[in-house]
């Protein structure tokens, strides 16, 4: 499987000034809340095409998808019924089962969650699902198998959760064992982060 891209990921959410809780570990504003780069200092002046461009490239990259894949959400979410289309891919990206891994606190980053999901490690409603980009139901259940539950990635996870559970999902432990549940369809305000879903309907309403 290949990553979205080559660049270190501190230094790519440096460069788009947000912290994107998919990509791992937190921190990559806390000394340098700049660009990297000799100018990363400096006042950069937007253009709107590089506003929208950025915008589109924090979902892209929080998600940890190819830019290939994400076009081809983009053109899932167009096709739907949807009033507001990023918010149909939204609904999707967020119901990822690695995602769906990773905001469950299974595992500490989008990546790693993935990884999770090829192993067999997860199972969804009793039976294994390897496929990171299946799509999660309302309702479905999201465990482990049980010696995933000793793995060093869940144990990482469990001790430093990267994000709160966010209110479409919930969580319980029965015999010592956590299991999540999809509980309801996220929306717009289910990214953990600030983005403007206008910029990224006027990248793509450019672009086809």
């Amino acid at each position: 499987m290949k990553r979205a891209g080559k660049t270190p990921r501190f230094k790519r959410q440096r460069r788009l000034l947000v912290e994107l809780p998919g990509m791992g570990k937190a921190g990559a504003l806390e000394r340098r809340p700049y660009p990297p780069g000799q100018h990363g200092q400096q006042r950069r002046k937007y253009s709107e095409f590089a506003l929208q461009l950025e915008e589109k490239q924090k979902i892209r990259f929080h998600y940890q998808i190819r830019e290939e894949q994400f076009r081809r959400f983009i053109n899932k979410a167009k096709a739907s019924k949807a009033t507001n289309w990023v918010e149909a891919l939204v609904n999707m990206l967020e119901k990822r089962l690695d995602n769906v891994v990773f905001r469950l606190g299974f595992a500490p980053s989008i990546p790693a969650a993935r990884q999770l999901v090829s192993h067999g490690k997860v199972l969804v409603n009793g039976k294994k699902v390897n496929v990171g980009s299946a799509l999660v139901k309302v309702g479905d259940k999201i465990t482990l198998k049980p010696e995933a539950y000793d793995n060093q990635v869940y144990m990482q996870a469990k001790q430093s959760p990267r994000l709160p559970l966010p209110t479409f999902m919930s969580k319980d432990e029965v015999g010592g064992k956590e299991e999540g549940r999809m509980t309801d369809e996220p929306n717009l305000e289910s990214v953990p982060f600030a983005f403007e879903p206008g910029l990224v309907i006027g990248y793509y309403s450019m672009r086809g």
